[in-house]
């Protein structure tokens, strides 16, 4: 019997794939709105990464324990998920940027999504769609206008190397998620997130020291724009939405649009992030950023509306150019279950 359930390729499962990836955008471009508060009543911004993630994995505790199956059945996949796509990209960034200018840092971490699309092609020798790239492209360009590069223009190899770093784990963000749905053994979105915020905080735990920090902050109130606000309001705004909900919405949201389009429409955050900082903690947003959003939004368009090609004439070979990654997977051929491709994290 055909299963009810909608075709990986369809309208419908793209059109879901592209709002969660789009809530998962926005999301995590609150993070740092909500952070710079409690950074500046007195909280390292380590001390705020760790409360953000040990947060975030506690409330997703009960999810890990209900989902404790998938530690047996693929511990490597989520033991890399929480090295790289949590600790390492924070660990990573802030690095970064305690040596180089804040947008310099942006930029390169925002490389991800063009190293992504080389991963794909050159790694996995997966078809990348032509809209793709050319999203990637739009949309860096763009990125480098939000965070006005040129005016922190300064080169620093070991900082320029932990930015790279965050950028490569962003990869790995985006392959082990996709990764967690392939192979005999697939893993719930939930559980990937779940556990990957749990290593990620006992990694984070021994980097940052948080028994070093000044956690009486929280009982008190910080400013944001001028107004005071009790400071577990941006702590839970950053723990419960930009990050419990853009993990949970961005893992899965991979899976339904595939690793490269994903990646490209996650260059949002940085758009959201200079957006809210504007109305939020009236930092100014000038012309160069506003073109650069524009350009953002046009580079993740035209990646999330590329079309896969028709499907391969009879006893032909596929087509390769213009295919959507996630199409050429379901065409590839199945072996005793499993489809041919190796996946990251197996």
């Amino acid at each position: 019997m055909r299963s009810s359930q909608p075709h990986p390729r369809s309208p419908s499962v793209r059109s879901l794939g592209l709002t969660l990836a789009l809530v998962s955008a926005f999301a995590f471009g609150g993070s740092g709105t909500a952070a710079k508060p409690l950074i500046e009543a007195g909280l390292s911004p380590l001390h705020v990464v760790w409360l953000r993630v040990t947060g975030a994995a506690l409330v997703l505790l009960p999810l890990a324990y209900r989902h404790r199956a998938a530690v047996r059945q693929r511990p490597a996949l989520l033991l890399g998920f929480g090295l790289l796509a949590v600790a390492g990209v924070q660990a990573c960034y802030f690095a970064a940027i305690s040596r180089i200018p804040v947008g310099v840092a942006l930029l390169i971490e925002y490389l991800g999504p063009p190293l992504l699309l080389g991963y794909v092609r050159f790694v996995q020798r997966r078809p990348v769609s032509r809209g793709a790239v050319l999203g990637a492209g739009v949309a860096v360009t763009g990125l480098a206008c939000v965070v006005e590069v040129w005016n922190g223009l300064s080169f620093d190899a070991v900082g320029v190397l932990f930015a790279l770093g965050a950028a490569c784990c962003q990869v790995g963000y985006f392959v082990l998620a996709d990764a967690g749905s392939q192979g005999d053994r697939p893993v719930d979105p939930i559980a990937v997130s779940a556990f990957g915020l749990l290593i990620g905080a006992v990694v984070l735990t021994g980097v940052t020291r948080p028994w070093e920090a000044d956690w009486g902050v929280l009982g008190g109130d910080v400013v944001m724009n001028g107004h005071a606000l009790p400071a577990l309001v941006p702590a839970a705004w950053m723990i419960l939405i930009a990050t419990v909900l853009a993990y949970l919405t961005g893992v899965v949201a991979v899976r339904h649009l595939s690793p490269p389009v994903a990646g490209v429409v996650a260059n949002l955050e940085a758009v959201v992030a200079t957006v809210l900082a504007w109305v939020l903690l009236g930092e100014h947003l000038g012309a160069p950023q506003i073109a650069g959003g524009l350009l953002v939004l046009a580079g993740a368009f035209a990646a999330q509306t590329s079309k896969p090609a028709g499907p391969a004439t009879a006893g032909g070979p596929e087509v390769a150019t213009d295919t959507d990654p996630v199409a050429v997977a379901d065409r590839e051929p199945q072996v005793s279950g499993r489809t041919s491709r190796t996946s990251p994290g197996d």
